[in-house]
């Protein structure tokens, strides 16, 4: 998969991480309205690995001081390289399981480990250390491979890629979950892997709960969490962080935190059961069997599982969000219609194009200010692998787009 990446980073002003601690922790707005303090008595996801699939991760900061599993990282893939070029992918462990140290970004799951996944995005300068890098089908078979519980993939590119597909089925059938980035692009097209099969896509709501503008939309959003005006590493030097950035990655990776608290007080889940737990406790205004386009089945609240100790997680074997589609006893498969060029890496989320496939066209688009009811989540620095239309690889009616899930084929 031929491709390179960009983070849409919007304006901000840098502080440096440990001379003003109360700054960047007082915005992350969405730790108190979720009541990360009271969670962290019940659950900090101690035991649980998440796999960051970005830019790479930086274990030397404040925050991810024995947070991060380099050694975990198989040797064979990308040669053993995880440093982070561009600061997204550290931004994006630091919001899962940083702890917060010295005035670093405080994770929503301070327990959890990171195993860091690099693949190539468009800040990586050319030279043998790209050419280390793994492709993001080869991260995801190394991690489907591993004990790593929860994927997190904060970036996103146009169109189908079928060795990416089967990893990410791969992944799904060693009983992980994956969790992606809807886009930032503001339109009717949700980016893949976001958009593929047991995939959790996750949109981005600001402080009042409202769904970001920038955000994507479509039948293949699942969830939705703090996305806006949260505190990023803004240079690849990690001296500061920037305020205000936004993003559906930062959204990802909360949720992927969430995930992790449940999975931690609940180890004798499937992945089946924690992902039924996020989406049957998510805060939403509308009945659970009919998700919109906009939020999906509503915003994340791991706090209604951890406090609820008679949860019932359900069947451990079915997948909440897909369903057979069968015909006469065959397994149905979903055309993909060829997709429109990829999303300008450069442009801002709210100025970028739209695009489109036959599948992750919505049906009718949601209305701009459905809003959700429930705790806030935030995110807007998703990273985009640029590829043009004429690169893209796109199976229509093959076997290699099998099984998609019920709400997101209809």
């Amino acid at each position: 998969m031929g491709a390179v990446v960009s983070a849409l980073v919007t304006a901000s002003v840098a502080f440096a991480p440990g001379a003003a601690a109360a700054d960047v922790q007082s915005e992350q707005w969405y730790l108190e309205p979720m009541q990360a303090e009271q969670m962290w008595k019940v659950s900090t996801g101690k035991g649980i690995k998440v796999a960051v699939i970005d830019s790479g991760v930086n274990p030397r900061t404040d925050s991810l001081k024995g947070q991060v599993l380099v050694d975990e990282v198989p040797e064979n893939v990308a040669y053993g390289a995880t440093d982070d070029y561009d600061g997204h992918g550290t931004t994006m462990a630091e919001l899962i399981a940083g702890t917060g140290a010295n005035g670093g970004i405080q994770g929503l799951a301070p327990g959890a480990k990171i195993v860091p996944y690099r693949i190539p995005f468009e800040s990586q300068p050319d030279g043998e250390d790209k050419r280390k890098t793994a492709t993001p089908a080869e991260a995801l078979r190394a991690v489907a491979d591993t004990d790593a519980q929860i994927v997190s993939m904060s970036f996103g590119v146009n169109a189908v890629y079928p060795e990416v597909e089967a990893a990410i089925k791969y992944v799904a059938s060693k009983g992980k979950i994956l969790i992606a980035a809807v886009g930032n692009h503001g339109g009717e097209f949700i980016a893949y892997p976001a958009a593929y099969p047991y995939v959790l896509g996750v949109s981005s709501i600001d402080e009042s709960s409202k769904v970001s503008d920038f955000a994507a939309y479509g039948n293949y959003v699942d969830l939705v969490a703090p996305g806006e005006n949260i505190p990023s590493y803004c240079r690849p030097d990690f001296s500061t962080y920037c305020h205000d950035n936004q993003g559906t990655s930062h959204a990802t990776a909360i949720t992927a935190a969430a995930a992790a608290l449940i999975w931690s007080a609940h180890p004798d889940w499937t992945a089946n059961q924690v992902t039924r737990a996020l989406i049957d406790t998510a805060g939403r205004k509308w009945a659970k069997d009919k998700p919109t386009q906009k939020s999906g089945y509503g915003t994340i609240r791991p706090r209604a599982v951890l406090a609820d100790p008679n949860y019932d997680a359900g069947d451990p074997y079915s997948d909440p969000l897909g369903k057979w589609n069968k015909k006469d006893g065959e397994k149905l498969v979903t055309e993909i219609a060829p997709a429109s060029a990829s999303p300008s890496p450069s442009a801002t989320g709210a100025s970028q194009g739209e695009g489109s496939t036959s599948a992750n066209k919505a049906a009718g688009a949601g209305s701009k200010a459905e809003t959700v009811s429930a705790e806030s989540s935030d995110d807007s620095n998703t990273l985009w692998i640029a590829v043009g239309a004429a690169a893209a690889v796109i199976v229509i009616g093959g076997a290699t787009f099998g099984v998609l899930r019920a709400r997101r084929a209809r």
